[in-house]
């Protein structure tokens, strides 16, 4: 070991303490950067936290651990440690089919006669472009310019969209929006829970499922459907680079066992699994997850999002002042940030399952913590470990030389990292920044 390593080893030993090296200034709540581990604690959940309608089918597939998001119980492991754990489930994703329940997903129904101008008001790009039976993966901002979600927006009807939202109370901020601006709709969580379809061999099941015409779905388009009596809509969307789908279905808590059984009857033609979200899978295609990669404080320039502020969008929207102003100072040199995300390959033990803290990052020649490692995962393709984190805004040019420091879990070791280009590996539909990019652009309508 050298005396670099040796210097971030004994960096790390007050790993109770609150790291203070790394820049965060401009944040009112900084990261929690104390290296403390995993946590062997039982979690006690009470009924203050939901149960969504597939969560008992999701225990009878064998799901052994959850966690909490948007405060429903939420499936994040089927394949016991001793037989392979995540790595398995990965291998079922990347090679045949998989079935997540992703109720978590909650659906914040807008709907009503100014449901395009009011959507329009809270989203960055331009609502009008979202024509019915379509949707895009959108931001919605404070004032600030800081990511309040980034869910995908499905529109369903001329009058109604639905928020597919991430992990945050996005029905309160809109509602909250709305006391002041009036706007002629109604905003309310509906009965309509996702299940995502997978993997190379979802359009093969989905066609079994619902007929031929589902080879005609666009990316990011829908359609409507129904399994075994149950009214549903699809859409050629999901949570990985892999081809996949969502099944979204409606009445949920009558009509949940139908679509599940459903699923599972049909994919066992096809070898489905039934899985938790893979995240080692949306790591390698870009994917951020919002409270771990981004939140309320990040703006979409620091994180790869910047495509999803376009520069001509006319009507005004939260935030809009606060992210072209932000724009042009970056563009002039002269960034607000002191923090950019990366992606990196680094070394070390295989990393195959979450982390329990934000790794810390160090300079190439060691010295105090400059970043920290958000989503870190084990990408067997590429046959190295692979995380997105911030650095410092200067370094984020690919090549740039790194360290990061690993837990106990993976050795304890302090290796070497390196910035790379983000996705890491190709995705079967590209994502909307990449298609921006091969146009020589960088946002999209």
């Amino acid at each position: 070991m050298t005396d670099s390593d040796k210097s971030l080893l004994q960096a790390r030993a007050g790993a109770a303490r609150h790291n203070t090296s790394v820049e965060q200034s401009t944040r009112r709540v900084p990261i929690n950067l104390r290296q403390s581990g995993p946590t062997p604690v039982e979690m006690l959940i009470s009924t203050r936290v939901r149960k969504s309608p597939y969560w008992h089918l999701a225990f009878e597939a064998g799901c052994w651990r959850a966690t909490v998001y948007n405060r429903i119980y939420h499936p994040r492991g089927y394949v016991l440690p001793e037989d392979g754990g995540a790595m398995v489930e990965y291998d079922a994703l990347v090679n045949h089919v998989t079935m997540w329940n992703v109720a978590v997903e909650r659906q914040i129904q807008v709907k009503g006669p100014d449901a395009e101008k009011f959507v329009d008001f809270v989203i960055t790009r331009a609502a009008n472009l979202i024509k019915p039976m379509h949707g895009k993966y959108v931001i919605l901002c404070n004032e600030e310019g800081g990511i309040l979600n980034d869910p995908v927006l499905l529109r369903p009807a001329e009058d109604e969209f639905w928020f597919s939202i991430s992990d945050s109370d996005l029905e309160l901020w809109l509602q909250g929006v709305n006391v002041g601006k009036g706007f002629d709709v109604s905003i309310a969580e509906i009965d309509v829970a996702p299940l995502q379809i997978q993997g190379p061999k979802s359009e093969a099941l989905m066609a079994d499922l619902f007929g031929p015409a589902v080879s005609d779905i666009p990316f990011y388009g829908l359609m409507e459907g129904n399994l075994n009596g149950a009214d549903v809509i699809i859409s050629q969307t999901g949570f990985t680079g892999e081809k996949g789908y969502e099944i979204y279905c409606k009445d949920a808590t009558l009509h949940a066992e139908k679509v599940w059984y459903g699923v599972l009857e049909a994919g066992k033609a096809h070898n489905l699994m039934v899985i938790a979200p893979a995240h080692h899978r949306r790591i390698a295609a870009g994917i951020l997850s919002w409270g771990q990669d981004i939140d309320q404080e990040v703006s979409p320039f620091q994180c790869n999002l910047a495509y999803q502020v376009p520069k001509n969008k006319e009507g005004d929207y939260i935030g809009k002042a606060a992210l072209e102003k932000a724009r042009d100072d970056i563009e002039a040199g002269n960034s607000p940030y002191e923090l950019g995300m990366v992606g990196i390959v680094f070394g070390g033990e295989q990393v195959i399952d979450y982390s329990n803290d934000f790794w810390l990052i160090y300079g190439a020649d060691g010295g105090d913590a400059i970043g920290y490692v958000t989503s870190p995962w084990y990408s067997p393709e590429l046959e190295t470990n692979i995380a997105l984190c911030h650095v410092p805004w200067d370094m984020r040019d690919v090549g740039t030389k790194l360290k990061v420091a690993l837990p106990s879990e993976y050795g304890g070791e302090v290796v070497d990292a390196e910035v790379v280009d983000v996705p890491f590996r190709p995705s079967v539909n590209p994502n909307s920044r990449e298609v921006a990019k091969s146009r020589g652009s960088d946002f999209v309508d």
